[in-house]
């Protein structure tokens, strides 16, 4: 297995650090059956993929298995983001290739410069990645994660666009919507739940992301499975 150089991922301040924990403890909670999960928004730009590293990490660095898959081929930014390079300068070959029966999945899926964090990358877009995601190979992708990994962390394109994230979310044990504090309507937030229980995806919680308090300062909350990841 080849290693993944992830060479940007900073240190975040404290309070936003105890908030992402808080989310992965409360996912333990949820027992040994939830395994494979989705990470979502309803419109770009809400967070969703930073939640979705931040989480890997977190379980990672706690001592559990874990692989984080970019499943968003449309638009992904997660290798630029986080200065993601193999050790060697070897071409990277990620999800796109993988699901197009490039190589096997062992091969495919990369350890990382964090201990128990393992990575499939999203190397190269495609413009239409929907025949990728709905032939077998991605469900057999799901599968060996879910059988060789404790959680599987899913990265999806966003539920408003296209109908990626309600195919994803039928093969994950459930999923978790990221919303932008201010700029994601009610409305939408329902409808993309709806679009969750309609892919038989159940809705583990809700990230509020990007919440500023009165002081510009950083904190968390939790209310009803909803848990609040605050930034400036």
């Amino acid at each position: 297995m080849n290693k993944l150089i992830i060479n940007n991922n900073p240190e975040l301040p404290y309070a936003m650090e105890e908030a992402l924990n808080s989310l992965r403890v409360n996912i333990g909670f949820l027992g040994k059956d939830i395994r494979k999960i989705m990470v979502i928004s309803s419109t770009p730009n809400e967070g969703k993929s930073f939640v979705a590293m931040q989480l890997f990490r977190q379980f990672a660095q706690a001592g559990t298995k874990t692989v984080l898959i970019d499943a968003d081929m449309r638009k992904s930014t997660m290798m630029d983001k986080y200065g993601m390079e193999v050790a060697g300068g070897e071409k990277i070959k990620g999800t796109s290739h993988v699901l197009a029966g490039d190589g096997d999945f062992n091969n495919a899926i990369y350890s990382t410069n964090i201990e128990n964090g393992f990575i499939l990358p999203n190397a190269d877009n495609v413009v239409n990645p929907s025949m990728l995601l709905e032939n077998n190979r991605f469900e057999e992708l799901l599968n060996y994660a879910g059988e060789n990994y404790r959680y599987t962390i899913v990265d999806s394109a966003p539920l408003d666009l296209v109908s990626d994230g309600e195919r994803i979310g039928s093969l994950c044990d459930g999923a978790i919507l990221v919303v932008r504090s201010g700029v994601t309507s009610k409305s939408m937030v329902r409808h993309s739940a709806m679009q969750l229980e309609r892919a038989g995806c159940p809705l583990l919680g809700i990230v509020l992301n990007r919440v500023g308090s009165s002081k510009g300062k950083y904190y968390y909350g939790k209310k009803d499975s909803r848990y609040y990841v605050a930034s400036k």
